[in-house]
């Protein structure tokens, strides 16, 4: 068994993949109280710190060596916000910094800071961090200068050897597209000689998008939910299935209803065509850049250019006559069948979120869907407080939108100890190996 802490650890679903790879966490930390909760329901036997890393470091420092008693630290996983990295926190972040709201720099990201600071002081084996692919290229302000994250750490962490790459998860069978940035920084000889032949830490894919040369082809929604109960958003009766507990989706007004009644598979409702008379050449929608933030075109019709119908597409009132709505192109937009899900994220249960309606229901994915796709459902996982109260559908969204599919990530953190533990000798050919160790899920 190797003995861990978690930080920044939300609902621990990414320390589902370290504790089925054998890493048993003594201490975690987490600022927000209800998702605190939700982890300590799930790892009863790891002591959790509650508060600001910046004001706790000290304590988790101290509890961690109590709890060590002597043994070796051997892995800190820590997943630090991604808001003021990731492209849509990003965005956010650029307009309110033009419209003088906020400086420049997210304060968030500085997060690493204390984490550098506890690395040092409990000096582990292997230190693992997960976060947005962005997080590379993210700058903070450090000693005399601007530098990247990674610079810093690279700076502060002479002890150990450092590496970062983009994973897609779905090359690793999970029915989701989900990109992210897994870093590493060791001690242990045998991953710095493997990177230094290998020029990885990641094992071999086994999926790709189209499958061939000895890797399945990735897996898609309809892999993974195909044969779920269906369900409407249209009113309450069929908007919730009987007894799959998260089964249920929320209601959709009227408005909302028939634009995405009329919009087909993989397509957004901002380009629906006419219902009416079935023309279907009016104006679709797009996006322009303007001063580096892409915005919606103004133009797109919302009524038909043959019958002057009101067509189905996302509008609003405006002095009597419908305009197009402002957003993001990809919002009310049907996932397709036959491709992962595109990345879940914390705002999934929106019809006007990116990419989220269901391929073919009228309605978005419900909760128990969301646990297919990111692979929580192949976990014991439960969703309630540690004092026996139920999550909330929002710090549901939230836990997931903010975490790493458990089943990927623990294929890489199996191989990444695997490694360590000299198993594999430097030429060997995995792959055959990974599919069967591994037991990827097909």
């Amino acid at each position: 068994m190797k003995l861990g802490i978690s930080l920044f650890s939300s609902g621990g679903i990414g320390d589902l993949a370290m504790r089925a790879s054998g890493v048993h966490m003594l201490v975690a930390n987490e600022i927000l109280p209800e998702r605190a909760e939700v982890f300590k329901t799930n790892y009863p036997s790891t002591y959790m710190i509650v508060g600001d890393i910046n004001t706790k470091k000290d304590d988790i420092i101290g509890m961690t060596k109590k709890k060590l008693n002597g043994r070796k630290l051997d892995i800190i996983f820590a997943t630090p916000p991604c808001q003021g990295m990731s492209k849509n926190g990003r965005g956010k972040l650029l307009s309110e910094v033009r419209h003088g709201n906020r400086s420049k720099l997210d304060p968030r990201n500085r997060l690493i800071l204390p984490t550098i600071e506890i690395i040092k002081s409990l000096s582990p084996e292997i230190v693992i961090l997960e976060n947005v692919p962005e997080m590379e290229n993210t700058v903070i302000e450090y000693k005399d200068g601007m530098y990247t994250i990674l610079q810093c750490m690279q700076d502060e962490l002479i002890d150990y050897y450092g590496s970062w790459e983009i994973v897609e998860f779905a090359d690793y069978g999970v029915p989701e597209r989900r990109q992210r940035l897994i870093t590493i920084f060791t001690k242990n000889k045998n991953i710095k000689k493997w990177i230094a032949s290998k020029k990885t830490f990641l094992p071999p894919k086994t999926h790709s998008e189209s499958g061939g040369r000895g890797l399945l082809k990735w897996r898609t929604v309809r892999d993974a939910i195909f044969d779920l109960p269906a369900l409407d958003a249209k009113n309450i009766k069929f908007a919730k299935h009987p007894t799959l507990k998260y089964h249920r989706v929320p209601l959709l007004d009227a408005e909302k209803y028939f634009w995405v009644e009329n919009t087909p598979e993989g397509k957004s409702a901002f380009d629906n065509q006419c219902p009416y008379c079935h023309y279907n050449r009016n104006k679709v929608h797009g996006a322009s850049k303007i001063n580096g933030i892409n915005q919606s075109n103004k133009d797109t019709p919302v009524y038909c250019e043959s019958c002057g119908k009101l067509l189905p597409r996302p509008c609003m009132k405006e002095n009597g006559t419908y305009r197009i709505m402002k957003g993001y192109t990809s919002a009310y937009k049907r996932m397709s069948w036959n491709n992962p899900a595109p990345a879940l994220t914390r705002n999934m249960s929106y019809a006007c979120s990116d990419n989220k309606l269901h391929p073919s229901q009228n309605r978005v994915l419900s909760l128990h869907e969301a646990f297919i796709l990111h692979t929580i459902s192949e976990y014991e996982y439960s969703w309630v407080s540690y004092g026996g109260k139920n999550c909330s559908d929002k710090t549901i969204r939230e836990i997931i939108g903010e975490s790493i599919p458990p089943k990927g990530f623990e294929i890489i953190v199996k191989f990444i100890l695997q490694i360590a533990e000299g198993i594999y000798p430097i030429s060997s050919n995995l792959k055959t190996e990974q599919l069967s160790l591994l037991s990827v899920a097909t």
